[in-house]
């Protein structure tokens, strides 16, 4: 007799283990149900028995006062974000002005970014999480620190999402808590390995959920704003009004030119080079050997003129006789032959 009542609770457990795994996906939907109207329409079932009145009675009869009772109010879960960005004259104060005021309304820094652009001027990018309450008046607060640039803002309505995930924690709880108990009435080997995997997927399950509530729980009780603070540039308002440049802009733009030209000129003559050079060497070779080969061979080339001594001429231009040069004195005259 003990025999066949263990064989017929193996049988049964086994039977249930496959019925777990097969209609989990039907009890996650009707745990809504359960969860919400399920469990109140139990309750005056069962207060409805106990009294010998029908089901329907309970629905249909008035409250204390002669009016239904009235539905308890879904509460709202909404995800608000927004950006703006301010121009200030000293970021780096603004930026610990914005830290104090998320700190003050109970919220928090998410992540903070500051850099320094054209060695002139900061800016600075911060993530602040402050509570869904003090949302506007720290909004208001970081708009008027400086120049507002300009700033956009959402919200979205994830109710019906929080909703879900909240139905379905409840369902994979009792999930659980059912392989549990089937756990506890296990004997053999094999159903315990086969409800211990199925009790270890719809944990998992259960902790993904839990955490994808943390997620929304974390979204929906602090607003995220993100701001960004940039410094004015440093040109005076007269040379921005009268739009010409200072000295210093325009010696820096004639430098620029300047090399720029200059590096033009290197490119076109780099470029030239090869040609220059060829027609260098081609110049050589006419004029040292080409050329004078040439008027050497040329049939009846004229001899050339015998170079004339300068003739002195006058005013008129006429030739002037060349005076004798005088003698020397050193030089010894030559006697005269005696007459005979």
């Amino acid at each position: 007799m003990r025999a066949a009542r263990t064989r017929t609770t193996a049988a049964v457990l086994l039977t249930a283990s496959l019925v777990l795994t097969g209609c989990g996906a039907g009890a996650a939907d009707t745990a809504a149900d359960s969860k919400g109207g399920g469990v109140a329409a139990a309750k005056p079932a069962d207060g409805a028995a106990r009294d010998g009145a029908p089901e329907g009675a309970a629905d249909s009869a008035p409250g204390a006062a002669g009016k239904p009772a009235p539905k308890t109010p879904v509460q709202q879960h909404v995800i608000r974000t927004a950006t703006l960005s301010v121009e200030v004259k000293d970021a780096a104060k603004a930026l610990a002005a914005a830290r104090r005021a998320a700190t003050d309304a109970g919220g928090r820094v998410e992540n903070e970014t500051t850099e320094r652009v054209e060695d002139s001027r900061l800016t600075s990018r911060i993530v602040l999480r402050v509570p869904q309450e003090r949302y506007d008046s720290v909004l208001a607060e970081l708009a008027g620190a400086g120049k507002l640039l300009d700033r956009s803002a959402s919200a979205k309505d994830v109710t019906d999402q929080v909703v879900d995930v909240e139905s379905r924690i409840a369902t994979q709880r009792a999930s659980v808590a059912r392989v549990r108990k089937l756990m506890d009435r296990a004997e053999k080997l094999s159903d315990v390995v086969t409800l211990e995997g199925e009790l270890s997927r719809r944990q998992a399950d259960l902790e993904a959920l839990l955490a994808q509530q943390d997620a929304l729980r974390d979204r929906t009780t602090l607003a995220t704003i993100t701001l960004r603070l940039v410094e004015p540039d440093k040109q005076s308002a007269e040379e921005r009004e009268e739009g010409r440049p200072g000295f210093g802009e325009a010696l820096g733009g004639g430098w620029d030119a300047l090399v720029g030209a200059a590096a033009w000129i290197g490119i076109v003559l780099t470029a030239l080079a090869p040609w220059l050079a060829v027609a260098l060497i081609v110049f050589v070779l006419w004029r040292r050997l080409i050329r004078p080969f040439l008027a050497a061979r040329r049939p009846g080339a004229a001899a050339p003129a015998p170079v004339l001594p300068d003739v002195p001429r006058n005013a008129a231009g006429a030739p002037v006789a060349a005076e004798p040069a005088p003698e020397s004195p050193a030089a010894p005259r030559p006697r005269k032959a005696p007459e005979k």
